[in-house]
């Protein structure tokens, strides 16, 4: 076991990145049609998988690393829950505006001094996220 601080391991055997964090939701075509059309997330995949009615889909905004994979919600993973994704905006307050205008169930406009401005949104499956405001 190795210990805070230290490594056994190379540079070149060690995670340096993150592809895709998964999102259980109850209907994957209602959460695709939130994530792209709504969100206006870029659709990367959507195949079938091998089981009966299953698909893999991701999305990440435009222009994102990091993608979403909008995974059929089961007892292992159920729907409906706080995430602790936290996208990023250009305009926080502009965001805010945009996405309670069509619907989007969201949280106040945080204004923290020395902290930049946020706030949480809810998928149509209650999956709770915040979005931060970049500098």
């Amino acid at each position: 076991m190795t210990t805070a601080g230290s490594s056994t391991s190379s540079t070149t055997d060690r995670i340096d990145g993150m592809h895709t964090i998964g999102v259980p939701v109850t209907d994957q075509d209602q959460a695709l049609e939130f994530y792209s059309k709504v969100l206006g997330f870029d659709v990367r995949v959507d195949v079938p998988m091998p089981q009966p009615g299953g698909r893999w889909i991701e999305v990440a905004p435009p222009g994102g690393g990091t993608s979403v994979a909008l995974i059929q919600a089961s007892d292992a993973g159920a729907a409906g829950r706080e995430i602790g994704i936290r996208f990023t905006t250009a305009d926080a307050a502009a965001t805010h505006r945009t996405l309670a205008a069509v619907g989007v169930t969201v949280g106040e406009l945080l204004n923290w001094p020395g902290v930049p401005p946020m706030f949480t949104f809810s998928d149509p499956d209650g999956n709770g996220f915040e979005i931060v405001q970049h500098d």
